[in-house]
Formats: C-alpha cells, structure tokens, sequence
C-alpha cells in the first residue's frame, strides 16, 4: 500500500516564486515601467526606448536604459536593442488573448491571466475574444474593472508552472 504524502500550505509554498512574484508586483509600480505599460496600452508596441525616455524629460537617459534592461532581465518586458517588443501583460505579436478596449482598440496579451487584468489595469471596461483551449470555439465576453461578466460564470483560466527549460514566461504562447 502506498503511503499517502500530506503536506500544509506552508510546506507547499514556494518562497522563491513568492519573492520574485513580490519584486515584480512592485516593479510595476515604478514611474518607468508605468510609463511603458500606459505606451502599450496606447500604441500597441512596439515602443522605442527613445520615446519612452521621453516621457521624462529631466532624467537621466542612462538611468532610464538601465533600468529597461533590468526590467528585461526580470523578465518584465522584452527588450531587443532600442526597442521594447513586449511588456507584460501586451504582447506585438498576435496571440490567442484579444482585448477590445472600449474605444475599438484592439490589443494581444500574452496569456489568458493577463488579459483578464487589462480591464482593472486601464479601469475600463473590455472584452476579451480568445478559443476554449479544449475545442477550439470561439469565447467572447467582458470584462470590467471588478472582473468578468455574469456570462462568462462558466468559464475557466488554467494555470500551469513554467517549464524549467523556459527562459522567459511568454516562451510558452
């Protein structure tokens, strides 16, 4: 007979990813990354470190570019020379996760997760068009600043752990 293994929350509990989780919730914040999120919101990306830099005309530029490359290094946005290509949760690259924004815009993210926080991200109301992962029909419903839709009561987001050979967490769209 097999013995049953039974673990607490506590024990379960990954103290790195929680940390990392941490560092990343406050990077957010910072004025830099707000900054190039509200450009992606906008624009769509991809956006240049030029104008980016340009949304704070009495800073340092070096500073700037270093910290885009840390975000880059913490996995916060992809940064491929002078150009920022993706900035979580947006991706420049078509994925399965569209988001309407009230004005008619139209914007990908990089998995279902992030285009559920979009709305409460913008505080506006979206909607989101993705494919049920299982058969492939077409799901579209909205989303505003406190979450879903009652029509969207049957739906569910699956999360999954990153594969340890993924470098990136959009390596997996």
């Amino acid at each position: 007979m097999a013995n049953l293994l039974i673990k607490t929350a506590d024990e379960l509990r990954d103290s790195e990813v929680e940390a990392r989780a941490g560092a990343r919730r406050t990077a957010r914040e910072t004025p830099v990354l707000r900054a190039v999120l509200r450009l992606f919101a906008d624009s769509g990306g991809p956006v240049s470190v030029a104008v980016v830099t340009a949304q704070f005309p009495n800073a340092d530029r070096e500073a700037i570019g270093t910290t885009l490359t840390s975000f880059n290094d913490d996995d916060l946005l992809v940064l491929r020379g002078d150009t920022i290509e993706l900035a979580y949760p947006f991706s420049t690259v078509p994925t399965p996760f569209v988001v309407r924004r009230a004005d008619g815009r139209e914007r990908y993210t990089c998995c279902a997760i992030d285009a559920l926080g979009i709305a409460p991200m913008l505080n506006e109301d979206v909607e989101i068009t993705t494919l049920c992962h299982h058969c492939n029909a077409t799901l579209q419903f909205p989303v505003g600043p406190e979450g879903p839709s009652s029509g969207a009561h049957d739906l569910m987001a699956w999360v999954t752990r990153m594969r340890p050979d993924d470098e990136r967490a959009c390596t997996g769209l």
